[in-house]
């Protein structure tokens, strides 16, 4: 599917461009807005080489995974980049992950994020399941994932490595059906 695009009241997702870049650095360069993800903050030139391998895998057939711009409609800025990747180990399985600027924190646009994702998945793409993983520290996004209809399922002990340390994390999930009660109660 490409290209890719979805609104919700406040937020759009699209396909990132080259002109992105700055502002996919201003998220994954900035160590408040990773403190809690997998990896350190990137560099420029890092973010440069996300954004062209993104733009490159947009295209792939088949698809395998759908990396895409979070837009604010009223500002039309790009306040996050969102990820959705289906799992070859799966059948009909997506694993998806967001990071947000964090002056875009608390205020819901993570739930809004993670409910267009889904809407992705599910509706576009007909998928069964779609999981992802958040640090044990970061209760916001535990309440983000919860709030968006994604149960807790357990913890992976020692999955990732970051600044020389392993760190667990804990994995939320949602089912086909559990969505379509979910989200048509959001009204997406």
């Amino acid at each position: 599917m490409y290209p890719v695009s979805r609104r919700s009241q406040r937020l759009e997702l699209r396909e990132l461009t080259p002109d992105d870049t700055n502002a996919v650095f201003a998220i994954y360069g900035n160590p408040e807005a990773t403190e809690h993800l997998s990896f350190e903050a990137r560099s420029r030139q890092d973010v440069g080489h996300i954004v062209a391998r993104s733009i490159a895998s947009a295209t792939a057939a088949p698809r395998a995974e759908y990396c895409l711009a979070v837009i604010e409609r009223d500002s039309s800025d790009l306040i996050g980049y969102g990820r959705l990747a289906t799992d070859p180990h799966q059948q009909r399985a997506a694993t998806l992950g967001f990071a947000l600027r964090p002056e875009s924190w608390g205020i819901g646009y993570g739930v809004e994020t993670i409910q267009l994702l889904l809407a992705l998945a599910f509706d576009g793409l007909d998928l069964h399941r779609v999981w992802g993983a958040r640090s044990p520290l970061n209760a916001a996004s535990a309440r983000t994932m919860l709030k968006a209809g994604m149960i807790e399922e357990g913890r992976i002990r020692g999955h990732i490595l970051k600044a020389g340390q392993w760190r667990d994390s804990i994995v939320h999930a949602i089912l086909a059906d559990e969505w379509t009660d979910h989200g048509s109660r959001e009204g997406l």
